[in-house]
Protein backbone atom coordinates (compact mmCIF):
# COMPACT_ATOMS: atom_id res chain seq x y z
CA UNK A 1 0.00 0.00 0.00
CA UNK A 2 1.59 3.26 -1.03
CA UNK A 3 1.41 6.49 0.89
CA UNK A 4 -1.21 7.95 -1.46
CA UNK A 5 -3.95 5.66 -0.19
CA UNK A 6 -7.03 7.65 0.75
CA UNK A 7 -10.47 6.34 1.60
CA UNK A 8 -13.68 7.28 3.36
CA UNK A 9 -16.82 5.30 4.13
CA UNK A 10 -20.45 6.15 4.84
CA UNK A 11 -20.13 9.68 3.48
CA UNK A 12 -23.75 10.71 3.33
CA UNK A 13 -25.80 13.39 4.96
CA UNK A 14 -22.96 15.15 6.72
CA UNK A 15 -20.97 16.02 3.62
CA UNK A 16 -19.84 19.46 4.77
CA UNK A 17 -18.37 18.28 8.05
CA UNK A 18 -16.89 15.24 6.31
CA UNK A 19 -15.13 17.47 3.77
CA UNK A 20 -13.67 19.65 6.52
CA UNK A 21 -12.35 16.56 8.30
CA UNK A 22 -10.86 15.13 5.11
CA UNK A 23 -9.12 18.41 4.32
CA UNK A 24 -7.75 18.60 7.86
CA UNK A 25 -6.39 15.05 7.68
CA UNK A 26 -4.75 15.73 4.31
CA UNK A 27 -3.13 18.94 5.52
CA UNK A 28 -1.81 17.51 8.78
CA UNK A 29 -0.57 14.34 7.10
CA UNK A 30 1.31 16.48 4.56
CA UNK A 31 2.68 18.69 7.36
CA UNK A 32 4.31 15.79 9.19
CA UNK A 33 5.05 13.21 6.49
CA UNK A 34 8.60 14.51 5.94
CA UNK A 35 9.53 14.45 9.63
CA UNK A 36 12.66 12.32 10.01
CA UNK A 37 13.03 12.41 13.79
CA UNK A 38 13.02 9.28 15.91
CA UNK A 39 14.22 5.70 15.57
CA UNK A 40 12.48 2.43 14.77
CA UNK A 41 12.41 0.09 17.79
CA UNK A 42 15.08 -2.63 17.65
CA UNK A 43 14.98 -4.33 21.05
CA UNK A 44 12.51 -6.80 19.57
CA UNK A 45 14.26 -7.88 16.35
CA UNK A 46 11.08 -8.13 14.24
CA UNK A 47 10.18 -4.52 15.04
CA UNK A 48 13.44 -3.37 13.47
CA UNK A 49 11.96 -4.35 10.09
CA UNK A 50 9.40 -1.54 10.28
CA UNK A 51 9.62 0.88 7.34
CA UNK A 52 10.53 4.32 8.75
CA UNK A 53 8.77 6.00 5.82
CA UNK A 54 5.36 4.59 6.65
CA UNK A 55 2.82 7.09 7.96
CA UNK A 56 -0.89 6.34 8.02
CA UNK A 57 -3.78 8.07 9.78
CA UNK A 58 -7.44 7.20 10.20
CA UNK A 59 -10.48 8.57 12.01
CA UNK A 60 -13.75 6.72 12.65
CA UNK A 61 -16.77 8.27 14.32
CA UNK A 62 -19.48 6.63 16.43
CA UNK A 63 -21.81 6.56 13.42
CA UNK A 64 -19.35 4.37 11.52
CA UNK A 65 -17.97 7.01 9.14
CA UNK A 66 -14.33 6.24 8.40
CA UNK A 67 -11.65 8.45 6.85
CA UNK A 68 -8.09 7.31 6.23
CA UNK A 69 -5.01 8.65 4.54
CA UNK A 70 -1.49 7.50 3.73
CA UNK A 71 -0.27 4.09 4.89
CA UNK A 72 -3.44 3.42 6.87
CA UNK A 73 -3.78 -0.20 5.75
CA UNK A 74 -0.18 -1.29 6.33
CA UNK A 75 -0.21 -4.08 8.96
CA UNK A 76 1.93 -3.80 12.09
CA UNK A 77 1.79 -5.42 15.49
CA UNK A 78 -0.47 -3.94 18.13
CA UNK A 79 2.06 -4.20 20.99
CA UNK A 80 0.98 -2.19 24.06
CA UNK A 81 -2.19 -0.92 22.38
CA UNK A 82 -3.67 -4.30 23.34
CA UNK A 83 -3.36 -3.37 27.03
CA UNK A 84 -6.57 -1.33 27.40
CA UNK A 85 -8.60 -4.14 25.87
CA UNK A 86 -6.98 -6.76 28.08
CA UNK A 87 -7.75 -4.61 31.11
CA UNK A 88 -11.32 -4.48 29.86
CA UNK A 89 -11.36 -8.26 29.42
CA UNK A 90 -10.16 -8.73 33.02
CA UNK A 91 -12.86 -6.35 34.27
CA UNK A 92 -15.50 -8.24 32.30
CA UNK A 93 -14.31 -11.56 33.72
CA UNK A 94 -13.93 -10.63 37.39
CA UNK A 95 -15.44 -7.21 38.06
CA UNK A 96 -13.76 -4.00 39.19
CA UNK A 97 -13.27 -4.87 42.87
CA UNK A 98 -11.50 -8.17 42.19
CA UNK A 99 -9.31 -6.73 39.44
CA UNK A 100 -8.24 -3.79 41.61
CA UNK A 101 -6.98 -6.22 44.22
CA UNK A 102 -4.30 -7.20 41.70
CA UNK A 103 -3.84 -4.11 39.48
CA UNK A 104 -3.61 -0.48 40.58
CA UNK A 105 -4.70 2.62 38.71
CA UNK A 106 -1.88 5.05 39.53
CA UNK A 107 0.71 6.36 37.03
CA UNK A 108 4.00 4.66 37.79
CA UNK A 109 6.45 7.44 36.98
CA UNK A 110 8.70 4.68 35.62
CA UNK A 111 9.37 3.15 32.20
CA UNK A 112 6.65 0.84 30.83
CA UNK A 113 8.91 -2.21 31.30
CA UNK A 114 10.12 -1.30 34.77
CA UNK A 115 10.69 -4.23 37.11
CA UNK A 116 8.90 -2.46 39.94
CA UNK A 117 5.62 -3.00 41.80
CA UNK A 118 3.60 -1.06 44.34
CA UNK A 119 3.98 -1.85 48.00
CA UNK A 120 2.08 -5.08 48.48
CA UNK A 121 3.00 -6.42 45.04
CA UNK A 122 0.37 -4.89 42.76
CA UNK A 123 1.42 -3.42 39.41
CA UNK A 124 0.91 0.34 39.28
CA UNK A 125 -1.61 0.18 36.44
CA UNK A 126 -2.74 -1.94 33.49
CA UNK A 127 -0.89 0.14 30.88
CA UNK A 128 2.60 -0.92 32.01
CA UNK A 129 3.93 -4.40 31.29
CA UNK A 130 3.48 -5.68 34.84
CA UNK A 131 -0.18 -4.67 34.83
CA UNK A 132 -0.78 -6.04 31.35
CA UNK A 133 0.76 -9.41 32.21
CA UNK A 134 -1.51 -9.53 35.26
CA UNK A 135 -4.58 -8.56 33.22
CA UNK A 136 -3.72 -11.27 30.69
CA UNK A 137 -3.61 -13.86 33.49
CA UNK A 138 -7.15 -12.81 34.48
CA UNK A 139 -8.77 -13.37 31.08
CA UNK A 140 -11.56 -15.93 31.28
CA UNK A 141 -10.94 -19.38 29.84
CA UNK A 142 -10.37 -22.93 31.05
CA UNK A 143 -7.07 -23.31 29.16
CA UNK A 144 -4.57 -21.10 27.29
CA UNK A 145 -6.14 -21.81 23.89
CA UNK A 146 -9.56 -20.61 25.07
CA UNK A 147 -8.04 -17.58 26.77
CA UNK A 148 -6.27 -16.58 23.57
CA UNK A 149 -9.50 -17.09 21.64
CA UNK A 150 -11.18 -14.69 24.06
CA UNK A 151 -8.39 -12.13 23.61
CA UNK A 152 -8.72 -12.31 19.83
CA UNK A 153 -12.50 -12.11 20.13
CA UNK A 154 -12.27 -8.80 21.98
CA UNK A 155 -9.60 -7.26 19.76
CA UNK A 156 -11.33 -8.45 16.58
CA UNK A 157 -14.72 -7.31 17.84
CA UNK A 158 -13.39 -3.82 18.46
CA UNK A 159 -11.70 -3.68 15.04
CA UNK A 160 -14.73 -5.08 13.25
CA UNK A 161 -12.78 -7.81 11.47
CA UNK A 162 -10.89 -11.00 12.33
CA UNK A 163 -7.38 -10.27 13.57
CA UNK A 164 -4.52 -12.74 13.84
CA UNK A 165 -1.16 -13.17 15.53
CA UNK A 166 2.00 -12.54 13.52
CA UNK A 167 3.97 -15.68 14.26
CA UNK A 168 7.39 -14.18 13.46
CA UNK A 169 6.87 -11.33 15.94
CA UNK A 170 5.48 -13.73 18.54
CA UNK A 171 8.65 -15.84 18.32
CA UNK A 172 10.81 -12.72 18.43
CA UNK A 173 8.94 -11.43 21.50
CA UNK A 174 9.30 -14.76 23.28
CA UNK A 175 12.98 -15.20 22.46
CA UNK A 176 13.93 -11.72 23.69
CA UNK A 177 11.43 -11.35 26.54
CA UNK A 178 13.66 -11.95 29.55
CA UNK A 179 12.79 -8.61 31.14
CA UNK A 180 9.11 -9.52 30.97
CA UNK A 181 9.97 -12.88 32.50
CA UNK A 182 11.62 -11.08 35.39
CA UNK A 183 8.48 -8.98 35.84
CA UNK A 184 6.25 -12.06 35.69
CA UNK A 185 8.26 -13.96 38.28
CA UNK A 186 8.16 -10.92 40.55
CA UNK A 187 4.37 -10.94 40.16
CA UNK A 188 4.32 -14.66 40.90
CA UNK A 189 6.38 -14.12 44.03
CA UNK A 190 3.82 -11.51 45.16
CA UNK A 191 1.01 -14.03 44.48
CA UNK A 192 -0.49 -11.76 41.82
CA UNK A 193 0.07 -14.12 38.88
CA UNK A 194 -0.23 -17.90 39.05
CA UNK A 195 1.28 -19.76 36.09
CA UNK A 196 4.11 -17.55 34.83
CA UNK A 197 4.79 -19.23 31.50
CA UNK A 198 1.10 -19.35 30.55
CA UNK A 199 0.60 -15.65 31.30
CA UNK A 200 3.78 -14.71 29.44
CA UNK A 201 2.96 -16.79 26.38
CA UNK A 202 -0.48 -15.19 26.12
CA UNK A 203 1.06 -11.75 26.65
CA UNK A 204 3.62 -12.28 23.88
CA UNK A 205 0.87 -13.48 21.54
CA UNK A 206 -1.47 -10.57 22.22
CA UNK A 207 1.31 -8.04 21.61
CA UNK A 208 1.94 -9.72 18.25
CA UNK A 209 -1.58 -9.31 16.85
CA UNK A 210 -1.54 -7.55 13.48
CA UNK A 211 -3.56 -4.34 13.04
CA UNK A 212 -3.62 -1.26 10.82
CA UNK A 213 -4.20 2.43 11.54
CA UNK A 214 -7.68 1.86 10.15
CA UNK A 215 -8.25 -0.90 12.72
CA UNK A 216 -7.04 1.34 15.53
CA UNK A 217 -9.47 4.08 14.51
CA UNK A 218 -12.36 1.61 14.60
CA UNK A 219 -11.18 0.16 17.90
CA UNK A 220 -11.09 3.69 19.29
CA UNK A 221 -14.57 4.36 17.90
CA UNK A 222 -15.79 1.21 19.65
CA UNK A 223 -14.56 2.57 22.98
CA UNK A 224 -16.00 6.00 22.14
CA UNK A 225 -19.32 4.30 21.36
CA UNK A 226 -19.66 2.90 24.90
CA UNK A 227 -18.07 -0.43 23.95
CA UNK A 228 -20.17 -1.26 20.88
CA UNK A 229 -18.59 -1.41 17.43
CA UNK A 230 -20.38 1.30 15.43
CA UNK A 231 -20.34 -0.67 12.17
CA UNK A 232 -21.12 -4.24 13.28
CA UNK A 233 -23.32 -3.25 16.23
CA UNK A 234 -21.57 -5.86 18.38
CA UNK A 235 -21.00 -5.05 22.05
CA UNK A 236 -17.34 -5.74 22.82
CA UNK A 237 -17.10 -4.34 26.35
CA UNK A 238 -19.75 -3.14 28.79
CA UNK A 239 -20.21 0.55 29.58
CA UNK A 240 -18.77 0.13 33.08
CA UNK A 241 -15.64 -1.55 31.74
CA UNK A 242 -15.18 1.11 29.06
CA UNK A 243 -15.41 3.88 31.67
CA UNK A 244 -12.65 2.27 33.71
CA UNK A 245 -10.51 1.53 30.66
CA UNK A 246 -10.72 5.11 29.36
CA UNK A 247 -9.90 6.51 32.81
CA UNK A 248 -6.66 4.56 33.01
CA UNK A 249 -5.80 5.27 29.37
CA UNK A 250 -6.13 9.00 30.06
CA UNK A 251 -3.79 8.97 33.06
CA UNK A 252 -1.36 6.18 32.12
CA UNK A 253 -1.65 5.30 28.43
CA UNK A 254 1.27 7.17 26.86
CA UNK A 255 4.24 5.81 28.81
CA UNK A 256 6.19 8.57 30.57
CA UNK A 257 4.57 11.12 28.25
CA UNK A 258 1.10 10.54 29.79
CA UNK A 259 0.96 13.81 31.71
CA UNK A 260 2.21 15.89 28.79
CA UNK A 261 -0.26 14.13 26.47
CA UNK A 262 -3.19 14.78 28.85
CA UNK A 263 -2.13 18.43 29.04
CA UNK A 264 -1.58 19.04 25.32
CA UNK A 265 -3.88 16.54 23.54
CA UNK A 266 -6.39 15.74 26.25
CA UNK A 267 -7.96 12.48 25.06
CA UNK A 268 -7.57 8.92 26.37
CA UNK A 269 -4.92 7.17 24.28
CA UNK A 270 -2.53 4.25 24.11
CA UNK A 271 0.69 3.92 22.16
CA UNK A 272 2.74 0.91 21.09
CA UNK A 273 6.41 0.48 20.23
CA UNK A 274 5.62 -0.71 16.70
CA UNK A 275 4.57 2.90 16.02
CA UNK A 276 0.83 2.87 16.58
CA UNK A 277 -1.29 5.31 18.57
CA UNK A 278 -4.97 4.83 19.39
CA UNK A 279 -6.97 7.83 20.63
CA UNK A 280 -10.54 8.04 21.91
CA UNK A 281 -12.74 11.12 21.87
CA UNK A 282 -15.55 10.01 24.17
CA UNK A 283 -18.96 9.62 22.49
CA UNK A 284 -17.47 11.07 19.29
CA UNK A 285 -14.68 9.18 17.51
CA UNK A 286 -11.56 7.04 17.47
CA UNK A 287 -8.18 8.03 16.05
CA UNK A 288 -5.58 5.63 14.63
CA UNK A 289 -2.06 6.57 13.61
CA UNK A 290 0.87 4.46 12.42
CA UNK A 291 4.45 5.70 12.02
CA UNK A 292 7.24 3.47 13.37
CA UNK A 293 9.91 6.06 14.20
CA UNK A 294 9.78 6.53 17.97
CA UNK A 295 10.93 9.16 20.44
CA UNK A 296 13.08 8.14 23.47
CA UNK A 297 9.93 7.36 25.49
CA UNK A 298 8.68 4.84 22.93
CA UNK A 299 5.96 6.93 21.25
CA UNK A 300 5.58 7.58 17.53
CA UNK A 301 7.10 10.98 16.72
CA UNK A 302 4.81 11.70 13.76
CA UNK A 303 1.89 10.22 15.68
CA UNK A 304 2.35 12.57 18.63
CA UNK A 305 2.64 15.61 16.37
CA UNK A 306 -0.32 14.66 14.21
CA UNK A 307 -2.59 14.00 17.19
CA UNK A 308 -1.52 17.20 18.94
CA UNK A 309 -2.37 19.29 15.88
CA UNK A 310 -5.63 17.41 15.22
CA UNK A 311 -6.82 17.90 18.80
CA UNK A 312 -5.85 21.57 18.72
CA UNK A 313 -7.54 22.33 15.40
CA UNK A 314 -10.72 20.34 16.08
CA UNK A 315 -11.10 21.19 19.76
CA UNK A 316 -10.86 17.56 20.86
CA UNK A 317 -9.26 18.16 24.27
CA UNK A 318 -11.65 16.94 26.95
CA UNK A 319 -11.51 20.35 28.64
CA UNK A 320 -11.60 22.48 25.49
CA UNK A 321 -14.66 24.74 25.51
CA UNK A 322 -15.45 23.76 21.91
CA UNK A 323 -15.70 20.06 22.85
CA UNK A 324 -19.35 19.80 23.82
CA UNK A 325 -19.00 16.19 24.92
CA UNK A 326 -21.83 13.71 25.34
CA UNK A 327 -24.99 14.30 23.35
CA UNK A 328 -26.81 12.22 25.97
CA UNK A 329 -25.92 14.71 28.68
CA UNK A 330 -26.92 17.67 26.51
CA UNK A 331 -30.28 16.05 25.76
CA UNK A 332 -30.87 15.14 29.41
CA UNK A 333 -30.36 18.75 30.46
CA UNK A 334 -32.28 20.19 27.53
CA UNK A 335 -29.20 21.84 26.00
CA UNK A 336 -29.26 22.26 22.20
Amino acid sequence: MDSKNEHSEKNGTEGGNQSILEETLRRLHAKHVDCQEGEVATYIPELAKGNPKHFGVAVADVEGHLHELGDSQIPFTIQSISKPFLFGAALESHGRDEVLKKIGVEPSGEAFNSVELQQGGRPHNAMVNAGAITATSLVAGSDPKKKMARILEILSGAAGRDLKVDEATYRSESETGDRNRAIAYLLHNAKIVGCVEEALDLYFQQCSVLVTARDLAMMGATLANLGTNPVTGKEVLSFDSVRDVLSVMFTCGMYDFAGEWAFRVGVPAKSGVAGGILGVVNRQMGIGVYSPKLDPLGNSVRGIRFCTDLADEMGLHIFNFTNRGSGFVRAAFGVG
